[in-house]
């Protein structure tokens, strides 16, 4: 299957998740679970939020940021991949200058 984010249309999302800014995300749904290619802009971040029952992989493509999962601090730079496990709860923050660009999975369990 090839998906191909050049023709899927980007959302602009506010305060995603009680998070700050705006988000544009691109996403690929099916019932396995979710392909998203997602940009934080500039002050933007994604709340504090649930996993239940999903595992949540963020692959950092661009830009710099701070995930917070289960209280833990990761710094997010190009090349970096933050996992949320199931069970688990994390906020994403772009804490830079330029857009946070990355790839999240989110696989179904």
């Amino acid at each position: 299957m090839l998906i191909d984010f050049n023709k899927i249309k980007e959302l602009e999302v506010p305060g995603m998740n009680g998070g700050t800014g705006t988000m544009s995300p691109g996403m690929h749904m099916s019932e396995n679970g979710k392909i998203i290619l997602c940009k934080i802009h500039v002050g933007g971040s994604i709340g504090t939020h649930p996993h239940p029952s999903s595992d949540d992989i963020n692959y950092i493509l661009s830009g710099t940021g701070k995930a917070v999962c289960d209280v833990e601090e990761e710094i997010l730079t190009a090349g970096t991949c933050h996992i949320c496990k199931r069970g688990s709860e994390h906020s994403i923050i772009n804490t830079g200058k330029d857009d946070l660009v990355m790839l999240t999975i989110v696989v179904e369990r």
